[in-house]
């Protein structure tokens, strides 16, 4: 038996995780949330080999790191462990779906998705969430922004390419990211102004225009969740513990369910027989992805006879893929000169080109997606010059037989500075090259089962073959503006295989438990009091970036599970007027949660 029990307890720190946490811990109830990862405070990413190298999540390995990749037969996946989850290694940026794309056909076909939330009950969810995450556009028009030159080719090859793709669109996009201080210029580098004291306790700074967004910002510029909803959390009461996996669960005899999980020591392989702590609680909400949480579900279904038949269904890859745009030119006086993109300047994704869904209707053909500018660090900037071996060969050896002829007498030169110039180059290969992330509307017809102890996906491309088909093709006419070459992904000419950052499906929502594991709130079917929210509930993709609406769903969630199994208003609301944002606070709440035995009805 448990001596640790709590009103709540959240899996995983992600973007419904986070959101549940708060919102349950601002009422003042007693929350616990349970995270695999560990906490990275500014300047804990690691950027030198040796700690990138280690940066990889398998616990049975010693390897307790950020990046967790997952290969499955027909799709890779790459995804966050730590605290904050996918916030740590995302781009940024928070979309919202798009409002025509909420879907909602029958069952019949492979691949059919039934949004039972629309845009207009999401939107004032989503001006929370906003607020929360303290969103800013990227500023373009200031110096030193305003040379962004990934943004200017973005911009330019949409305009250029909107007479062939009428329902194209460009637009710089929302990015949880501080580029200045309330009423302030947007400086890089300047200290960022905090109401409180943030959970690391550390100063961030302003956005320094790095392009490190996905390797771990390590000056706290981008406003990830630990420093947003995980700090207003831990200041409200939520208790946090990081290295701590959940390996079980199951209902509780009397009400209420149980949790046992493994804690994880650092740099030390945890054995498969490793001892389990176990905790309790009245309210139990799985937010560990979508991988996470169907495994989970799946691993212990045994113990929840009710669960729905359509567990592990509705898995897509929300449509990403990536390409690149290697070595742009311009044609300047009838001759072609290098184009320079710098894509390590600024943050990774500044602006989105938007190609219309036949759900639009004219001009909308096939199914919709956007399409982001990228980028990455500086230092992959020197491995990107390195791999080009034959430019390089050829500078080395030039350089060495100038030398040579200076050791000898025959061309005396002490002076070699434009020599070591000419050996480094014009870098032409990295400076003009910028990578092209797509992400949109797949059909989302994966299954994700158990194969023995492991996750497999049934997901292939033949009912996605024509969206890529169209998202490739837009790809390439940007390439084709900025005189460039058109490369896909290395692993696209592995029998077209593709790569996920955004894993969505596996417990998807559903109007009953024919259609979906848990309900439109969130709650699983015949299982009162247990919730799941992150990218798992999505019953197809949502065609943007997906964090902003996994949050938003999850704080749509929250409201009814406070009203339902504790008797609790809200603590404030957000509605949208006009564009405008408000404010309003409903009567207070009760001091004390009300007996959760019985779920108010519906």
């Amino acid at each position: 038996m448990s001596s640790e029990h709590f009103d709540a307890i959240v899996i995983g720190s992600g973007f419904g995780g986070s959101v549940m946490a708060y919102r349950l811990a601002e009422q003042g109830l007693n929350v616990c949330l349970l995270e695999r990862g560990k906490p990275y405070p500014p300047g804990s990413f690691p950027r030198d080999p040796a700690g990138l190298a280690k940066n990889f999540w398998d616990p049975k390995a010693g390897l307790h790191g950020m990046f967790d990749l997952w290969s499955f037969r027909h799709i890779d996946s790459l995804i966050s462990s730590g605290l904050g989850g996918g916030s740590l290694i995302y781009a940024n940026v928070l979309l919202r779906k798009d409002e025509k794309w909420f879907v909602r056909e029958e069952p019949g076909k492979a691949g059919w998705e039934y949004w039972s939330v629309d845009r207009a009950e999401l939107d004032p969810h989503y001006a929370l969430v906003e607020r929360m995450m303290n969103v800013q556009k990227y500023p373009f028009g200031d110096a030193p922004y305003s040379g962004t030159q990934k943004t200017l080719a973005m911009q330019e090859a949409a305009a250029a390419l909107k007479a062939k793709y009428p329902g194209l669109s460009w637009d710089l996009v929302n990015l949880a990211v501080t580029f200045h201080n309330d009423g302030q210029a947007p400086i890089p580098g300047e200290p960022i102004v905090e109401e409180f004291r943030n959970l690391h306790d550390r100063t961030r700074t302003t956005c320094r225009l790095c392009g490190e967004c996905d390797a771990g910002c390590n000056y706290g510029s981008k406003n990830s969740l630990d420093y947003t909803y995980l700090s207003a959390a831990k200041r409200a009461g939520l208790e946090i513990r990081t290295l701590a996996e959940v390996r079980d669960y199951f209902p509780r005899e009397g009400g209420g369910y149980e949790v046992r999980y493994v804690q994880h020591e650092l740099n030390s392989p945890t054995p498969s027989g490793a001892p389990r702590t176990t905790i309790t609680s009245d309210v139990l909400i799985s937010s560990a992805g979508t991988y996470g949480s169907t495994y989970l579900m799946l691993k212990n279904r045994g113990f929840f006879p009710g669960l729905s038949s359509t567990l592990g269904s509705h898995y897509c890859g929300n449509g990403d893929f990536l390409s690149f745009a290697l070595n742009a030119h311009r044609t300047v006086d009838g001759k072609k000169v290098s184009r320079t993109l710098d894509p390590s300047f600024g943050p990774v994704i500044t602006s989105a080109m938007r190609m219309a869904d036949a759900a639009d209707g004219p001009p909308g053909s096939g199914r919709g997606f956007y399409l982001e500018d990228a980028g990455y660090p500086y230092f992959m900037s020197w491995i990107l010059e390195t791999a080009n071996r034959a430019g390089y060969a050829k500078r080395g050896v030039r350089f060495a037989v100038e030398r040579v002829l200076s050791f000898l007498g025959i061309r005396p030169d002490t002076s070699i500075s434009k020599e070591v110039s000419d050996l480094l180059g014009d870098c032409h290969f990295s400076a003009c090259s910028v990578p092209m992330l797509g992400m949109g509307r797949d059909v989302p017809d994966g299954v994700l089962s158990m194969d023995g102890e492991c996750l497999e996906s049934s997901w292939k491309i033949n009912q996605s073959d024509e969206y890529f088909g169209r998202l490739r093709d837009v790809m390439k006419g940007v390439a084709s503006h900025l005189q460039a070459e058109y490369v896909d992904n290395p692993i696209w000419y592995l029998g077209k295989r593709v790569i996920t950052v955004h894993p969505l499906g596996g417990c998807p929502i559903g109007r009953n438990d024919r259609e979906g594991v848990v309900d439109e709130y969130g709650e699983v079917f015949n299982h009162p009091g247990m919730y799941v929210a992150d990218g798992s509930v999505m019953p197809g993709p949502v065609g943007a970036n997906p964090s902003l609406t996994i949050a938003a769903m999850s704080n749509r969630f929250a409201d009814r599970l406070l009203e339902r199994h504790f008797r609790k208003v809200p603590a404030f609301k957000v509605v949208e007027e006009g564009g405008a944002v408000v404010s309003e606070a409903p009567a207070p709440a009760e001091s004390a949660p009300a007996a959760p035995s019985e779920p108010m009805p519906a």
